[in-house]
């Protein structure tokens, strides 16, 4: 017969409640900077939402990111700033994006200003990111 004394039954209600908060902390600030009008960005946020996470949702084209924080995003998902330009967008041909020579700074004050170009959805969890491209991508992250 398996004996439990009041220690231990302290010890493994206390982890249990450190692991339920450690859980729910990581989930707390997950953000999705979502277009609702694409479709990887819903899946996306229907993929969170049946991970049991209500992320807070930045509607980016109408509450731009400033170039800090897109600095900040870019760090955190480990890659450049041209990387996270949509190629295909009017904005990227006419404001001649592909241009080999703009600085990493001219190409962030291009998505400030057009922040159709920056590519989507964007998950962020604490100091990790990820494009949810494929959707099932920003898992790895939670």
């Amino acid at each position: 017969m398996f004996a439990v004394n009041d220690s231990d039954l302290f010890a493994t209600m206390l982890l249990l409640h450190f692991i339920n908060f450690s859980m729910s902390e990581s989930f707390m600030d997950v953000t999705i900077y979502h277009n609702p009008r694409c479709s990887k960005s819903r899946q996306t946020l229907q993929l969170l939402q049946e991970q049991g996470i209500e992320p807070t949702i930045r509607l980016y084209l109408e509450d731009s990111p400033s170039a800090k924080e897109i600095k900040d995003v870019l760090s955190k998902l480990n890659i450049s700033p041209r990387e996270l330009l949509r190629k295909g967008e009017d904005a990227y041909k006419e404001n001649q994006l592909s241009n080999k020579d703009l600085s990493d700074a001219a190409l962030i004050k291009a998505m400030v200003e057009f922040p159709k170009l920056i590519e989507r959805p964007i998950v962020i969890n604490g100091d990790h990111a990820k494009l949810g491209r494929p959707p099932e991508q920003v898992l790895e992250i939670l």
